[in-house]
This record gives C-alpha cells, sequence and structure tokens, in this order.
C-alpha cells in the first residue's frame, strides 16, 4: 500500500490543481480508504470534512464539479425557516439557527453574511403580534445571536425602507435578519479544507460500479470522465451523498433503499438592483410557500418556485411558465412591475427531498435521514443546505459500525474553513492592502469576501496584467480565473463561469462575451491549445443557448427536451449511471 500523503503546511492551504488532480488519481487506485464518499455537493464535502478531521482516510469523488448539482443553485441562504415554525418543526429551525451562528462567526465568516428582510404585514390587529412572537422564537432559538433582531415598522416606515413596494402591499412591516452566502463558492471552500486536513477530492470522478466482499460492499469503481480510465477503490465503508441522485445509486449498488428521494424544482431569476428600489430583502407569502427577494451584490435574486421534477437530474430546466409564476408574484407588491426585459439570469436547481405521501412537494420532509442500507453502505439525503455540516457527521456516525476502531467525535463546529483565520484583521487593512496591489479599495473588500485570508495567494501573481478586470465582466479579475483553474479545481469553461464566479447568472450575456478570454486565462494553466479553448467555448455557448430556449417553453417536458440536447463538457459522463 502507498505511503499516505501527509497533510498540507497550515500555511499553504491545499490547492485543487492539475497535478494534484493526478495525485489524487494515484491515490485511489493505491490506498485502501476508511471512507469513500459519493457526491461533491455540500453535505458530500462536509462529510469528507467531517471524516477527515476526525483521522480518518477519507476520499471523495464527484462526476461533474464541486457544487455542479443543488448545492449552486439554492436561494443562497444560511437560515433557519421561518415557514418552518408554523409547520411546528422547531427543531429544525433550532439546529439550522445554530449552524447559522457557527457559519457567521467562526466557520466562514469570511463567506457567510447577514442580510436583512422585510416582512410586510397585510393584516391588522392579528398579524403583528402573532408574526413578531414567531420572529421571537427565530431570534432567540439558536443561542448567542450575531445578527440584530426584529425591528418593527409602521407603514410609513416600511415604505421608507422599501420604496419600491406599492402603498397598498402593506399595513406595515417587521424586518429581522438571516445570512447568506454564495453557494457553490462556499462548498467549493469545503471541499478544500477537506482536502488540506489530507482528504482525496477529485472531481469529474463518477462511480460506475460497486465492489463486494461477500455480503458487504467494500469499495466502488471509478472512471475518469475526462479521459475514459476507470480503476477500483477500495474503502471500509462508502457514504452516497448523491442528493437527487440518491435513488438511482442505490440501485447501482444493488442494494435496496430505506427512504425514497423526490427531487422538487426551484426556480430563481436575477434582476439588476435598481429595478428594485430598498434597502432590504423581503420575504413574501404566496399560496403554496414564500417568495424571497434576495439582495446579491449589484443584484436581486428573486425566487423560489416548488414544483415535482421527473426528468434529466443532472440539468433542471426553467420554464416560461416558472419565471411568469415568480414575476406574477413579487409583481402583486410592486409598484414598478419587473418584466421578461429585466431579468439577466435565471437557475433552476434540484431540492432532494425525503418523498413522504404527500403530493404536495412544499410539504415533504426538509428533515434529513441516514440509513446503513447494506454492510459497508450509507446513504444521506433530504435536509437542506443551511445544515450541511450536521448531516455530514450523521453520516459519518453512521458508518462509524463499518470501521475498524474506536473512531473520534465530530469536530467540524471547531473547524475554520480555510480563509477564515486573520479575515476580519485584513477587513480593517482593506485599504493597505488595496494599495499594495494596486486596487480600489472596495475590489479588495470583494476579494476578501470571496477568498477570506486566502487573497494574498490569489493576487501573487507576476503578470500585472491579470489584476485587470475579465472583459465584459468587471466584476472579476482575470487572476480569479487562472486561480480557479490552478487551485480550485476548475477543469472546464463552464466550471469557472458558472460556480467559481457567478458570470452565467449575473450578466445578461450569461458568460458568452466573455467566454473567449476567460478559456484564454485557464488555457495557461491547463495547456489547452486553441482546438481545446474553441471546444469549450463551443460547449459552454450551446449550454447558454438551450438554457435561454427551454426558458420560453410552456411545460417542463418541452423545457427539457430543449436543455437536453446541449453536449455536455465532460466527454466520459454516463447519465443514469444504473
Amino acid at each position: 500500500m502507498a505511503t499516505r500523503k501527509p497533510p498540507t503546511d497550515p500555511a499553504a492551504p491545499a490547492r485543487l490543481g492539475p497535478s494534484e488532480r493526478e495525485e489524487a488519481w494515484a491515490r485511489l487506485e493505491s490506498e485502501t480508504f476508511d471512507l469513500v464518499i459519493i457526491g461533491g455537493g455540500v453535505v458530500g464535502v462536509g462529510a469528507a470534512l467531517d471524516a477527515a478531521t476526525r483521522g480518518l482516510r477519507v476520499a471523495l469523488v464527484e462526476a461533474r464539479d464541486l457544487a455542479s448539482g443543488t448545492s449552486s443553485r439554492s436561494s443562497k441562504l444560511f437560515h433557519g425557516g421561518l415557514r418552518y415554525l408554523e409547520q411546528l418543526e422547531f427543531g429544525l429551525v433550532r439546529e439550522a439557527l445554530r449552524e447559522r451562528e457557527l457559519m457567521l462567526t467562526r466557520i466562514a465568516p469570511h463567506l457567510v453574511k447577514p442580510v436583512s428582510f422585510l416582512y410586510p404585514l397585510t393584516h391588522r390587529i392579528w398579524e403583528r403580534p402573532y408574526t413578531a412572537a414567531g420572529l421571537l422564537m427565530y431570534d432567540t432559538m439558536g443561542g448567542a445571536r450575531s445578527v440584530p433582531g426584529q425591528k418593527h415598522l409602521t407603514r410609513a416606515g416600511a415604505l421608507r425602507m422599501v420604496p419600491a413596494l406599492k402603498r397598498n402591499a402593506l399595513v406595515g412591516g417587521i424586518r429581522y435578519y438571516d445570512a447568506q452566502a454564495d453557494d457553490a463558492r462556499h462548498t467549493m471552500m469545503v471541499g478544500r479544507t477537506a482536502a488540506h486536513y489530507g482528504a482525496v477530492v477529485r472531481t469529474s470522478t463518477q462511480v460506475v460500479g460497486f465492489l463486494r466482499e461477500a455480503d458487504r460492499v467494500s469499495g466502488v469503481r471509478v472512471r475518469d470522465v475526462e479521459d475514459g480510465r476507470e480503476t477500483d477503490v477500495r474503502a471500509h465503508a462508502v457514504i452516497n451523498a448523491t442528493g437527487v441522485w440518491t435513488d438511482e445509486l442505490q440501485r447501482l449498488s444493488g442494494s435496496r433503499g430505506r427512504f425514497r428521494v423526490r427531487a422538487s424544482k426551484g426556480v430563481h431569476v436575477v434582476v439588476p438592483r435598481d429595478r428594485i428600489v430598498s434597502e432590504s430583502g423581503l420575504i413574501l407569502r404566496t399560496e403554496k410557500s414564500v417568495l424571497f427577494v434576495i439582495p446579491w451584490r449589484n443584484h436581486w435574486i428573486v425566487g423560489t418556485t416548488d414544483t415535482d421534477w421527473n426528468l434529466d437530474l443532472a440539468h433542471p430546466a426553467a420554464t416560461r411558465h416558472d419565471i411568469d409564476y415568480i414575476l406574477d408574484h413579487v409583481n402583486k407588491v410592486l409598484a414598478t412591475p419587473l418584466t421578461h426585459d429585466d431579468i439577466e439570469g435565471v437557475y433552476a436547481g434540484l431540492r432532494p427531498l425525503l418523498a413522504g405521501e404527500s403530493e404536495s412537494t412544499s410539504k415533504l420532509s426538509r428533515e434529513h435521514a441516514v440509513a446503513r442500507v447494506s454492510p459497508g453502505l450509507v446513504a444521506i439525503a433530504g435536509g437542506k443546505y443551511t445544515t450541511y455540516r450536521v448531516m455530514g457527521a450523521d453520516a459519518v456516525d453512521a458508518a462509524s459500525v463499518d470501521l475498524p476502531g474506536r473512531i473520534q467525535a465530530s469536530i467540524t463546529d471547531k473547524v475554520p474553513l480555510i480563509g477564515a483565520d486573520g479575515y476580519h484583521a485584513l477587513v480593517n487593512q482593506a485599504d493597505q492592502l488595496a494599495s499594495r496591489y494596486g486596487l480600489h479599495p472596495y475590489r479588495v473588500r470583494h476579494l476578501l469576501d470571496r477568498y477570506g485570508s486566502l487573497v494574498h495567494e490569489v493576487l501573487a501573481t507576476a503578470d500585472p496584467e491579470l489584476l485587470r478586470p475579465v472583459p465584459d465582466a468587471p466584476d472579476y479579475l482575470q487572476v480569479e480565473i487562472v486561480y480557479a483553474a490552478s487551485h480550485e479545481g476548475a477543469l472546464h469553461l463552464d466550471d469557472v463561469l458558472t460556480r467559481r464566479t457567478r458570470i452565467s447568472i449575473e450578466y445578461p450575456h450569461r458568460g458568452t462575451a466573455c467566454a473567449r478570454p476567460v478559456a484564454e486565462l485557464m488555457a495557461r494553466v491547463h495547456g489547452w491549445d486553441e482546438s481545446r479553448i474553441a471546444h469549450e467555448i463551443s460547449v459552454y455557448t450551446a449550454r447558454v443557448d438551450a438554457e435561454r430556449a427551454s426558458q420560453t417553453e410552456p411545460d417542463d417536458q418541452a423545457a427539457d427536451a430543449v436543455r437536453a440536447a446541449a453536449p455536455e463538457a465532460r466527454p466520459h459522463i454516463t447519465e443514469p449511471v444504473s
């Protein structure tokens, strides 16, 4: 058995670059792991970090990119879930609020930030005390509070805070706080932190079979979907953390699942900040659930929908009907309505809900379930993004019965993500940093909120040209593109434009206008020739065209057919796997 690579020096956080990728393949081939985790969403990387920090030998494999599924397509909130109070799911809310507090204060203060919401009151007399009581519980259930408490507003006060509202849309309001993060970026940073503590983290690595010894699962067979090579990865236990693909992987393993997962589609639209004049986000009641208007840099994210989805799990498609639903509901309260022409970006994601007897996806449980479905195989699904850390710990606990020896307790509540240490001091030094690198202070603050104390590593370039903005996407610097490829595991143009940056939803061109310069920057790291650059641009452009076209279709079946016609960036991927 090969000698295990020691954890990286704390002064040099782990890279997920091309050379590390080859190293990771060699380790998958030669080592026997305590745990193999399938799925590079937030629960998978959370489980990998949990296992690695307990001293276990762990490998994580992901068929596409980190956060390429649900974990890059959420509402981008760390929140308790205010509406779950009404459903009397107090335990879920308390747990989520505790996690929100940990993220804001200890684990990821560079990535997770407070965000305010106005709850418009529409009924006199009873609604204010009723809502205030719920928000009081919300303010106190999570323990120590790092966000302000609720503030009550008259109608005039609420309209001063959110001038965009119709005067007759409310009789008053209550402002409260939650937290938000760039979900794809956060997931990637959890994955890099797991690698920092010794985990093998490898993307574009698809599980195509399970290994067995007698009646137990003893590992997985994986395929590198970039070049087609395959190898066996041996482990004492395997965790299936594939979200909406959970049932598919269960079938592939030949084991009967202990629970079923249903996919619920959630669609969000992104509009420019000046289209809604407001100092705060909004939370609006709908007949089915709630609708959020969430501040997002120079934009607003408006969503979400909640509908059953039984089609392509990798590429859920938004329809014209989905977008109309969002616009219709938000326009009920806006003095100047939003139109389709205002929309800069659209994204659709799938929630992995635990299937119950109710046919309404909005009523399916957001609790998570974990089960040892056969000796050596654990499955985890359900839950919500906010509670990923608890879910990861529960999955490792469930797998512990198949591991040799006694394992340590989870400590991830005490482990900051890379970039967290030193972040607050650097925020205070933003002006000096700006002067040092020849950047505007607002640019440095933006970088600090994306990289934290890794900002020096990002900006350490011998090429001053790289400190210029990306053409046609000036919110990002060219050096960020190079860093995404060299340190953050980005293998394709789509990985950078959709997840390492959010260019695909933040600009009306959705990344097509800057595809060539971004591909040329990635080529510096990956050694792409002109043919490969052209191919990456072609595949990405086809994806954007297919998504735009799907968003004009009236229903899921038509939209799915259009979206599924776009080519895959990863040439050897199999969908579905079973």
